[in-house]
């Protein structure tokens, strides 16, 4: 008796060994499954990229001419284009403020780039946006100190908050010239005289002013005066183009979007069409290093989608016609962690974040996704940037954009989709050109994933620590099994 009793407890403690081990064993084996023939929604996102002003943009830049055939060869819509207050004599074009025999009109420092933009994106369409306002129409204690050089770079630019002309009129009348000069061919200047221009661009959207929680420390009901004053007579001299606002730097106060998105809080003739706000992972705290940057961007990530998702209840409740334009996504890194060397794998790390914030905010169906952003250099948030400033190639930033740019888009069918791994992030598309899944590996890791059976002799395009600087690799599977490496981010294209 005693033995028996013996043998059925070792029996009772053996089963219980095998049904803890079982899920272990099962979650080993990662895997990706696809239901082709249920459709749960359809995107309506356009993968793109932000240009902000900089000297690296200048004609006599080394990197000047790379640069902008890399912008040709992207094909993006959307391009968001911001001459930006460090470099003010390119950001703004009229510096002082007119007197009762002159006006000091100058766009010698602002053209060339914006030409040089419009050219690299003919074809494709671009969110303009002359951020800054000129500091001399704000109330401040003395006259801001503008260097001779179009170059240097001058963070004192932006101040004030209140604006001298309460009745904006002065505002106003500065961007109506200013979208003039760009479409119109020319303006006429406060004292009657005549500006040529010979420019008649088209611009289909325009976006006013730029992170105004920051710059000027503007609060929701003054930016909202600002920017019915802005679009009013902006609307009078381009009355195609469509304008968003907002454009935060930061997302988390709900009364930028409770205020603003109220049509209640507008001129009658003023429209709502679009708004645009910011996210940038960055380091989680001052002492962390680049080896946990992974698990920062991506947490970051997953609560800024989450505050999108509050923002999204938002608009749909207040005004459900207005199109959302998430336009500056990136990763701000610490000087101090890696002392003036970027290592090569952090571009394919937020990369990677990028991709999985698109995809992301696909299924939320978010307008515009924006990289941010084409050119950074030394002092100039080089973490941000999408070129080498030494050598003028595209890095992993740029070519994960160009991946998913050449293979997504709006009007396609998000399949139905599960993979058992927590490291890797995708989604299944039926495109115009076939059936496409999207691979996302999260982590500093190799992952490898079974597909379904049919992805035997797909063709994979991906780009990974690997690839470097290199274009957007390709290759083909032998079996249904995939091998990520480390921050990959790939596109199965099944036959």
């Amino acid at each position: 008796m005693a033995n028996r009793t013996c043998f059925n407890t070792c029996l009772i403690i053996m089963g219980a060994v095998a049904c803890l081990s079982a899920p272990k064993l099962y979650a080993q084996k990662k895997a990706v499954t696809i239901n082709w023939d249920k459709t749960i929604s359809v995107s309506k996102t356009t993968p793109t990229l932000q240009v902000v002003y900089n000297p690296m943009l200048r004609e006599n830049s080394p990197i000047h001419k790379g640069t902008f055939e890399a912008l040709k060869n992207l094909g993006a819509d959307y391009v968001r284009y911001v001459p930006w207050f460090p470099y003010p004599k390119a950001a703004v074009v009229e510096l002082n403020a007119p007197s009762a025999r002159q006006t000091y009109w100058d766009f010698t420092y602002a053209d060339p780039v914006m030409a040089d933009l419009m050219e690299a994106t003919q074809g494709h369409s671009v969110v303009i946006n002359f951020s800054t306002v000129p500091v001399w129409m704000f109330k401040i204690d003395k006259p801001v100190v503008i260097d001779a050089s179009p170059d240097e770079v001058n963070w004192i630019y932006n101040q004030g908050r209140e604006l001298r002309d309460t009745t904006m009129q002065e505002l106003a009348g500065y961007f109506a010239r200013l979208l003039s000069w760009y479409t119109k061919g020319g303006f006429t200047d406060e004292l009657g005289k005549y500006h040529k221009s010979g420019h008649y661009y088209k611009i289909p959207y325009w976006e006013v002013l730029n992170e105004p929680d920051l710059e000027h420390r503007i609060s929701p009901r003054l930016y909202t005066k600002m920017y019915d004053a802005i679009v009013a007579e902006l609307k009078k001299v381009s009355p195609d183009t469509k304008f968003v606002g907002i454009s935060v730097a930061y997302e988390t106060n709900p009364e930028w979007f409770e205020y603003f998105l109220n049509p209640a809080n507008h001129k009658p003739d003023v429209p709502l069409e679009g708004i645009s706000y910011h996210f940038y992972g960055r380091p989680a705290s001052d002492d962390q290093t680049i080896d946990s940057y992974q698990y920062s961007f991506f947490d970051q990530a997953n609560g800024f989608l989450d505050r999108v998702r509050y923002i999204e209840n938002i608009r749909k409740r207040l005004a459900p016609h207005v199109f959302t334009q998430i336009n500056e996504i990136g990763t701000i890194l610490h000087d101090r962690d890696y002392k003036g060397v970027i290592p090569d794998a952090y571009w394919n790390l937020s990369g990677a974040m990028y991709a999985y914030i698109y995809l992301e905010l696909t299924k939320m169906g978010i307008d515009v996704a924006g990289e941010s952003q084409l050119v950074g250099y030394p002092t100039q948030f080089p973490d941000v940037s999408m070129m080498n400033w030494t050598n003028s190639k595209p890095n992993a930033r740029y070519w994960i954009l160009k991946l998913l740019k050449s293979n997504f888009g709006p009007g396609d069918k998000l399949q139905i989709t599960a993979i058992n791994s927590p490291d890797v992030t995708g989604q299944a598309f039926a495109t115009g050109k076939g059936k496409k899944l999207l691979l996302i590996n999260k982590r500093n890791k190799e992952v490898q994933l079974d597909l379904p059976v049919d992805a035997k002799n797909a063709r994979v395009d991906y780009v990974d620590t690997t690839t470097g600087e290199n274009p957007v690799a390709q290759t083909q599977l032998d079996s249904n099994t995939i091998t990520l490496k480390p921050f990959a981010v790939a596109v199965v294209s099944f036959n």
